[in-house]
């Protein structure tokens, strides 16, 4: 066996896009892990309350398509969420048949506390913020392919 990386092996664990994405996001979310601790928050928690702190308040619904999250997954996540005190979910007023999420006063304060977040990322990245911005804008357009190629019809030919 060989260390070089055969470009000949379409099969090549190093040459997936699908290997470095996996790695590279639990990767990431071990930066992020000692920082959200003293904030009770686990990482998907945290990406809740995100969505929360810039739109709530927000449907069960409309937080799952924001996420790209099943509601199943979504809903132990709020609970945990508001059993800790910082969302509150209740039908809504409007349409009695949606479930509605809402900050509490504890929710909405914790942002203040989450905005030394997103500098502490770069910090320990130690990655110029250019670099991530190319790489968030390189992600967001690999999970727009992704999923439009779930709903393209294959190709013939």
């Amino acid at each position: 066996m060989s260390d070089r990386i055969d470009r000949a092996d379409p099969l090549a664990l190093e040459q997936q896009v699908c290997f470095a994405l996996s790695v590279a996001a639990r990767s990431v979310v071990a930066v992020y892990r000692p920082l959200l601790e003293p904030l009770g928050l686990t990482h998907p928690q945290y990406l809740v309350m995100l969505a929360l702190w810039q739109h709530a308040p927000l449907s069960v619904r409309e937080l799952s398509r924001l996420l790209q999250l099943d509601p199943g997954t979504l809903s132990p996540l709020l609970k945990r969420l508001e059993s800790i005190g910082y969302v509150r979910r209740g039908r809504d007023p409007a349409d009695e048949r949606s479930l509605a999420v809402t900050l509490t006063s504890s929710g909405q304060a914790l942002r203040a506390r989450a905005e030394q977040i997103p500098p502490a990322v770069v910090e320990r990245l130690g990655m110029p913020v250019e670099d991530l911005q190319h790489l968030h804008t390189a992600l967001t357009q690999v999970i727009a392919a992704a999923n439009h190629s779930g709903t393209a019809e294959p190709a013939t030919g």
